[in-house]
């Protein structure tokens, strides 16, 4: 990979988690500058930023992006992402009510929490693998809440909780949408 590929995919990833200009103006010249002097050392880019870019321009974004934004945009795009799961029953079931048993409500909180907690962990929101984990933890939490306190409802949920889940995440949805589009133009 060239210098001007590794500065490219740095900007797009940067791009994609929310960097402002002026720092990724920054941290493009301060790479542009380490790889100069690998260069001029002897050395390659690899030995600068490791075997892949995406993984060093993670690492340097979240080293860049202060701890309470990461939370806040990590717990909006998960009430997001929990807000499009709860619709799904009420589609399948034609409702508009929900009854909310102990085992689904533990189950979807350990779901939440873990998958908030890797996203923070890997400053990235691919849910795939964060979902994989939740789901190991999830799956068990929910069968031992349902088999010990019962099938019995808890509350029940309205039509409108789900939607209203959706807007705390909407303009990082949205913010997302728009880098990807940008960085692929």
């Amino acid at each position: 990979m060239t210098n001007a590929q590794i500065l490219a995919a740095c900007r797009s990833n940067w791009e994609y988690r929310g960097i402002d200009d002026a720092s990724m103006r920054d941290m493009l010249d301060e790479l542009s500058a380490h790889l100069e002097d690998a260069e001029a050392a002897g050395r390659t880019a690899q030995d600068v930023i490791g075997g892949d870019v995406r993984t060093f321009a993670a690492a340097w974004a979240r080293a860049r992006t202060p701890l309470p934004r990461r939370v806040l945009r990590a717990t909006a795009v998960g009430l997001y992402y929990a807000g499009c799961v709860l619709l799904a029953p009420y589609l399948f079931r034609w409702t508009t009510q929900l009854d909310v048993t102990p085992g689904t409500m533990a189950f979807w909180l350990v779901l939440a929490t873990v998958t908030v907690a890797w996203e923070l962990r890997r400053g990235m929101i691919g849910l795939r693998r964060s979902w994989a984990v939740a789901l190991g933890a999830a799956l068990p939490a929910g069968l031992l809440a349902a088999w010990s306190a019962g099938d019995a409802p808890l509350f029940t949920l309205p039509l409108w909780a789900p939607p209203l889940l959706l807007l705390p995440g909407l303009p990082y949805a949205v913010a997302d949408l728009r880098a990807r589009r940008r960085s692929t133009a």
